[in-house]
């Protein structure tokens, strides 16, 4: 009856296997992948911090040779000034004046170099900061599909589980325990009844026989037993044998007339109490 529904899960087993096996490859490729991913964002943020100390090292170098050639054409104007003053020599003035704005031009040069380092670096820092985060949303990308591969790896190993379990239930086999169980509680209700029995039989007395027979067992008085039909028919039988007996002593002897048997006693004092 059930060989169709055990070939059914045993082709459902077999597929979630399969799934399994098709899922065990993607979650380590994924798995991989994440690694590798964050191997390259390390690498690409260690590169990003080292081309941001470039580019602030240059700026600080463009800041000084800026600050220097500024110096050195304010230093070129006094020379002028003082020679014009006449606190120092004209030439000697043109010449140290000459000096300093050689000096300054130099500097000017360096600057112009740090400028466009710094503009270099500027472009460079915009894209590796661009890939950082795109490595950092690729990552979360694939974390959050592991996440639903490995989800749907637990769903198909416990429904692989949960289909080696049905396919292994035997209806025959069940029905048979449920028998047995069913004919133990029997023998057991039966065995718990015959000792019930066995109890009251032993713990019956012979007072209780008495007033059993009497029609007492229910909790009825001596005195009830008057109203009760049992009795009524005993004394109409009494009666009856009262009537007979008074005949046959008429015509009986006067020496068996003078004795009083115990049952004429008995007769005697049921019809006084009536």
């Amino acid at each position: 009856m059930f060989g169709w529904l055990k070939r059914l899960f045993g082709i459902a087993e077999s597929e979630a296997h399969s799934v399994l096996d098709k899922l065990e490859n993607p979650i380590k490729q994924t798995e991989q992948g994440i690694r590798d991913l964050k191997s390259d964002l390390s690498k690409s943020m260690q590169g990003l911090a080292e081309v941001k100390a470039l580019s602030i090292r240059e700026k600080k170098e463009f800041e000084s040779n800026s600050r220097n050639a500024r110096e050195f054409e304010s230093k070129a104007v006094l020379l002028l000034q003082r020679a014009q003053s006449g606190q120092i020599n004209a030439d000697e003035a043109d010449r140290l004046a000459s000096q300093a704005l050689e000096r300054k031009q130099q500097y000017e040069q360096r600057a112009s170099a740090n400028q466009k380092n710094i503009d270099n670096y500027s472009g460079m820092l915009s894209k590796m900061e661009s890939n950082v985060q795109s490595l950092k949303s690729q990552i979360s990308n694939w974390e959050n599909e592991l996440k639903t591969l490995r989800a749907r790896a637990t769903v198909s190993d416990a429904s692989a589980k949960l289909n080696k379990q049905l396919s292994s239930v035997d209806s025959s086999t069940t029905i048979a325990r449920l028998e047995k169980m069913k004919q133990k509680v029997e023998e057991k209700e039966a065995l718990a009844e015959s000792y019930g029995e066995i109890a009251d039989i032993q713990n019956k007395s012979v007072d209780s026989e008495i007033d059993q027979a009497l029609g007492l067992s229910g909790g009825a008085s001596t005195a009830s037993l008057g109203t009760s039909d049992e009795l009524k028919k005993l004394k109409a039988s009494l009666n009856q044998n009262t009537s007979n007996s008074t005949t046959n002593d008429t015509s009986s002897s006067s020496s068996s007339s003078g004795d009083t048997s115990e049952l004429d006693k008995l007769k005697e004092q049921l019809k006084n109490k009536q």
